[in-house]
């Protein structure tokens, strides 16, 4: 009998056991589920070319295609295909037209200098995210509709169109802007292109292409985030990745700003140097005064402690700071230039 009841105990002293030890599984699970629910809280979410992954559904979900005319597909199909290497053309056809669309804008202002509204700058700004790997180039311009941009970036003109093209097929492409469609060597660097504009008589509006046979135009639904202009954004090519380095870019704007009156800037990270207070010196110089003997006739109060701190900070940096030559004192013109 007393081994039954010996056998009933240790049955009964197992059982608790391994009660104690689920309740302490259990538990930890519950801390596991508690660690890993903030540790899978939600980051800002990511931006890229200004727009979030909410704004892009939007975007997709309002999106109307439109398909390219005949002739622009011909056009693309070329410029993809190309092996043109010097792709940094695209940076002087985007400048271009951005300067165009300035002074549009500034001969209107003329006649009517409320069209310039709050938006009184015109300039041209160069964003660059490694990251993401895009280059962007937004203008203060003249803007373009929904209409603009269907018709602009849709089609090219039917005169010469197919001169044009034949002197693409030789290898010429460094000729695209002097027929007027210089938007399109965009597609030499970038495999997508996203252009946001803004125009006085419109609400902005989000063209995007693939350079593919159709580009689709949406209504922007963070709505008027540029205030008036023109923002063009590059999505660049695995053998473009350069063209998100800023002193790839510092060289090219030198090189293709020579004729352009509106000033240019690039957003760039630099390293500041500031003098502020020094509060660690300051204690401990209180501390020596208190300890020393106070004399009758005090000294002078000191200045206080500084020390000099290096700080990183985004900011525009003017790249085209050279006038162009006709604008520029005779004296200050040299042989060269």
């Amino acid at each position: 009998m007393r081994k039954e009841y010996k056998a009933l105990f240790l049955l009964a002293l197992i059982c608790l056991q391994n009660v104690a030890v689920h309740a302490q599984v259990g538990s930890g699970d519950d801390d596991d589920s508690s660690s890993k629910t903030e540790h899978d809280t939600p980051s800002t979410p990511k931006v890229v070319d200004g727009f979030t992954d909410d704004d892009r559904l939007v975007l997709e979900k309002n999106a109307e295609s439109h398909e390219f005319q005949a002739e622009v597909g011909r056009l693309l199909d070329i410029i993809i295909n190309s092996l043109y290497t010097q792709k940094e053309i695209f940076l002087r056809e985007l400048i271009s037209n951005s300067a165009d669309a300035l002074d549009k804008i500034r001969f209107f202002s003329v006649q009517d200098h409320s069209v310039l509204g709050d938006l009184t700058e015109l300039s041209i700004k160069i964003v660059l995210d490694p990251e993401a790997k895009t280059i962007s180039i937004t203008d203060t311009g003249v803007g373009m509709t929904k209409q603009d941009l269907i018709s602009n970036l849709g089609t090219i003109a039917k005169s010469g169109t197919t001169q044009f093209i034949e002197a693409l097929k030789g290898g010429n492409l460094n000729l695209i802007g002097q027929f007027g469609v210089g938007f399109y060597s965009t597609f030499l660097a970038g495999n997508k292109v996203t252009v946001t504009s803004k125009h006085n008589d419109d609400d902005q509006w989000v063209w995007e292409s693939t350079a593919a046979s159709s580009f689709t135009i949406s209504k922007d639904p963070r709505g008027n985030t540029l205030k008036r202009g023109t923002k063009v954004t590059i999505h660049l090519k695995q053998d473009a990745y350069e063209y998100s380095e800023p002193e790839k870019i510092r060289t090219l704007v030198k090189k293709y700003s020579e004729f352009i009156n509106f000033p240019i800037y690039l957003w760039v990270k630099k390293d500041v140097t500031r003098e502020v207070p020094d509060e660690t010196a300051e204690e401990e110089e209180k501390k020596d005064e208190e300890t020393a003997e106070k004399k009758e006739d005090q000294d002078e109060p000191k200045p206080p402690k500084t020390k000099h701190i290096t700080e990183t900070v985004w900011d525009w940096e003017l790249l085209n700071d050279n006038k162009a030559i006709w604008l520029r004192n005779r004296e200050d013109i040299e042989e060269a230039d």
